[in-house]
């Protein structure tokens, strides 16, 4: 009988399972462990010789391997005919004889405000003209000649290597304008004297034109010359017993300030690098 009951609903004895085993695990939040994405290469400061030649925009690749094999590159002074032969970029690379660079040329000119000198150093980009320029372009270019704190105008700046030696080399005749403002008018005999070419530190600085300002007092003053000497101007007028109040650059090698505000910064035109080019 007792069977029976067992069967028809009574109590069953012995051990029953647990009901936790019904419930959920609980929920992990770290999950999976996940992929780790590869860290990204550091870009390398070296490149093959026919890469650095075809992106200089000489000629291509394939072309480039034809003068790296005729012995016509040269790394750093050697000549270099061996394929794949790699190249940093601050190597000195020379194609055909003339200096390359793999950087595409380029020439912006500032309208340089007064109290941004012309220094290239990295502590000091802070007051340097080359701050006013960093975001002309990707490359790092550097001033043309040299533009005092105070003075204010038209200022070059290009990573043409080229250029910039041609334009400041002591024998090339570049021509500039600056309007000079002195603290008193300036008497007519030292303009005479002016004009004919005065003597600073032992050399004669010869004077293309010098003139009043047209409706202005005669303390104002354009003066043209082509001398790559360092602050020639103040000079030339502090010998004669004159302070130099304000000493503005209007133009330089044939490029002028029109529709350049003081600050700011514009790319040369094709025509003006063609310009520079034929000096």
């Amino acid at each position: 009988m007792a069977k029976e009951q067992d069967k028809r609903g009574g109590k069953r004895e012995g051990k029953s399972k647990s009901k936790d085993v019904f419930k959920k695990k609980p929920f992990s939040p770290k999950g999976p462990p996940k992929k780790q994405a590869p860290k990204p290469k550091a870009p390398s400061d070296e490149m093959r010789l026919n890469k650095y030649i075809a992106n200089s925009g000489m000629c291509s690749r394939r072309e480039a391997d034809l003068y790296i094999s005729t012995g016509q590159v040269q790394v750093n002074g050697q000549v270099v005919s061996e394929m794949g032969h790699k190249v940093k970029l601050t190597d000195e690379v020379k194609f055909d004889g003339r200096r390359i660079s793999p950087e595409k040329k380029e020439y912006v000119l500032l309208n340089k405000p007064k109290g941004f000198d012309t220094s290239t150093s990295e502590e000091t980009l802070h007051k340097s003209a080359m701050g006013l320029v960093a975001n002309a372009s990707k490359y790092k270019l550097v001033p043309v000649g040299r533009l005092q704190r105070n003075t204010t105008g038209l200022l070059l700046f290009t990573n043409d290597h080229d250029m910039q030696k041609k334009l400041t080399d002591t024998g090339l005749m570049i021509r500039k304008i600056y309007q000079v403002s002195l603290d008193k008018n300036l008497k007519y005999e030292d303009y005479q004297k002016i004009e004919e070419g005065p003597i600073i530190e032992g050399k004669k600085v010869w004077i293309d034109a010098i003139s009043y300002v047209d409706n202005a007092p005669k303390s104002e003053i354009g003066i043209q010359l082509n001398s790559n000497r360092n602050n020639i101007v103040r000079k030339i007028f502090e010998s004669f017993g004159y302070d130099v109040i304000k000493l503005d650059r209007v133009s330089y090698a044939g490029l002028t300030k029109k529709d350049l505000p003081r600050g700011h910064w514009r790319h040369l035109t094709k025509q003006e690098v063609i310009n520079l080019g034929m000096m």
